[in-house]
């Protein structure tokens, strides 16, 4: 591994920007079938041998905290915590000093939430796209919403904080539950964080009519809970606490007010593709470098390389925009 000795250096793109925040999805396989995410059935999983090991994952994440000064490490899928033995890897990765966290779509939590803070996972981000049973169904076909409630809770009972609450809002589906999930927030003692409708869709039908920007979710919510923003940084949410100290939300433009000038995170997926951006239309394999005897050094050229070619943004609004190939279950979020 890296000399400790040799202080990290800073892994910049070709616009300055630094990256200190890696993304790891752990499996492209899923327990929901989101409609927005992935079909009903037909979906062609990758073959355990394709995915990269828990020692692997290790190595490209040590590559990134030593060489480069990454702090920041974020479990993702699919859904990560059907990987057996996630608490493992967990452990691992927790040996590192980076905060550590996982997202997830809660419905294992009542069983995994203590182990995964027991092995050192820090904080959790739970997907949740409707408050009511009838519709939580028909989004992501599984009839789960009373575990993934539980798991919430489970989540809040175990010590993390905080825990964020993320809201995907789609015009004509579940906007009109922007305050309901406000109000949940505040009774629970939870971060609700509502994220723009993007074009990751399983089924490609994605339009910016589906769009609910997010000055119309802040403004909903602040009609009933006022609120005042908060400085954000470099966190891709725009974050308003309530006046009353209840608490606070975040909002995710990632359509309407893209956060790309500060974006610093790159994403590695199940199968060992590096990504500098969440709609990259192109890849590192790392997994054949890993398998091919490459050294620490030949992973962070791989990094290094990856990254000075990251785009300037986006584009989601251009009319030269180009969908990734994968969905976002493949991808990671």
């Amino acid at each position: 591994m890296t000399d400790l000795a040799d202080p990290p250096r800073p892994l910049a793109d070709g616009f300055g920007r630094v990256h200190r925040d890696l993304r790891i999805s752990v499996t492209d396989r899923c327990n929901f079938r989101c409609t927005y995410c992935m079909p009903a059935e037909g979906m062609d999983w990758h073959p355990r041998d394709e995915l990269l090991t828990f020692e692997e994952l290790t190595r490209i994440a040590t590559v990134c905290v030593e060489r480069f000064g990454f702090d920041s490490i974020r479990l993702t899928g699919g859904e990560p915590t059907v990987r057996a033995g996630l608490a493992v890897l967990v452990e691992k990765l927790a040996a590192l000093p980076v905060d550590l966290s996982l997202t997830t779509n809660g419905s294992t939590l009542v069983a995994q939430a203590g182990p995964l803070r027991d092995a050192g996972l820090h904080r959790m981000n739970i997907s949740l796209d409707s408050l009511r049973a009838d519709r939580f169904e028909a989004l992501t076909r599984r009839d789960e919403l009373p575990r993934v409630l539980d798991g919430i809770r489970a989540a809040v009972a175990a010590g993390f904080e905080p825990v964020k609450v993320n809201v995907v809002v789609v015009r004509g589906v579940n906007d009109d539950e922007i305050v309901d999930f406000a109000r949940f927030g505040r009774d629970e003692g939870v971060v609700v964080r509502f994220i723009e409708f993007m074009p990751l869709d399983a089924d490609q039908r994605w339009s910016h009519e589906q769009v609910v920007p997010s000055a119309e979710i802040t403004a909903a919510i602040d009609a009933v809970f006022p609120t005042e923003p908060v400085h954000r940084g470099s966190d891709p949410a725009e974050r308003h606490r309530y006046l009353d100290g209840q608490g606070e939300i975040g909002v995710i433009g990632t359509v309407t007010e893209p956060f790309c000038s500060s974006c610093d995170r790159v994403r590695l997926t199940a199968d060992g593709q590096l990504r500098a951006c969440l709609f990259s239309t192109d890849e590192t394999d790392l997994r054949s470098l890993l398998r091919s005897g490459a050294t620490d050094d030949d992973l962070a050229a791989a990094l290094q390389t990856t990254v000075a070619g990251k785009w300037a943004g986006h584009g989601i609004s251009n009319v030269t925009f180009i969908r990734p190939t994968r969905s976002m279950s493949e991808i990671g979020g």
